[in-house]
């Protein structure tokens, strides 16, 4: 009897996984248990902050709640920052405590990265992963990752006003030193807004793009989860953007310590 019906509410747990189109969780890890305290909490500060507003590109969908841990009280589809003047394309479904993070890094990093290296500003950011419910680099039968509560985005490219596209898997490693010193210099600013940071060379499954997220436990005495460990500050440049180019990016370093 017993086997029949964890046979019984196994099916059930797949309708509901399969229901939800969402990717359907593997192993206790998402189907057992609930979400930490910290991540509600988290949420309730920033709605309560006022950082993040209702408008037009940010819009509260509906709670998601499971398949097993897996959801968001208040998801929002965010399909611009700063007010509308980045776009994020798709459209993100992400929580407030990450949307109010971007805004402050596309401002406090973002922006001033574009306009010392190319004269211009960052329109339009593009992401290739946000809520979904799954396991740390897609291996449902690990970890849950932090895309599984709306608490991570994964960014791939950035448009600037002048037409330019710089996209993270080819101007990384062979990108111009223009490119790569934006990269870097956006990078080394996300190391200090989010929690755990990831881009290529921190492992095989991010060779095309910059994972951030808000994970509480890689926040320890100041210190973030960074991978790979950022070197010194690119240099400042001695002259104008349009002449930046013969700035030489400062490699990275690392991986860190832990």
């Amino acid at each position: 009897m017993g086997a029949r019906t964890a046979y019984l509410a196994a099916g059930i747990a797949m309708a509901a996984c399969l229901g939800a189109l969402v990717g359907c969780a593997g192993g206790g890890t998402f189907n057992d248990g609930q979400r930490a305290p910290w991540r509600q909490q988290a949420e309730d500060s920033c709605v309560a902050s006022g950082a993040v507003q209702a408008s037009a590109y940010v819009v509260q969908m509906t709670p998601i709640d499971g398949p097993g841990v897996c959801g968001l009280e208040r998801p929002l589809r965010v399909s611009g920052l700063s007010g509308g003047s980045v776009a994020v394309s798709p459209p993100a479904l992400i929580d407030c405590t990450l949307t109010a993070g971007l805004d402050r890094w596309v401002r406090n990093s973002v922006q001033p990265a574009a306009q010392r290296y190319f004269g211009s500003r960052v329109v339009e950011i593009t992401q290739i992963a946000s809520y979904s419910c799954r396991g740390r680099d897609g291996n449902n039968w690990g970890k849950i990752s932090e895309h599984a509560f709306g608490n991570a985005l994964d960014m791939a490219a950035f448009r600037l006003a002048n037409g330019q596209q710089v996209t993270v898997v080819n101007a990384w490693w062979r990108g111009s030193a223009r490119e790569r010193a934006f990269l870097q210099a956006i990078f080394a600013g996300a190391c200090d807004e989010f929690y755990t940071v990831l881009g290529p060379g921190s492992d095989r499954f991010h060779y095309n793009h910059i994972h951030i997220d808000l994970l509480l436990s890689n926040a320890s005495r100041g210190r973030h989860y960074c991978r790979p460990y950022p070197g010194q500050p690119v240099a400042d440049a001695a002259s104008e953007p349009r002449n930046t180019a013969s700035v030489m990016p400062i490699p990275f370093v690392g991986p860190g310590p832990d």
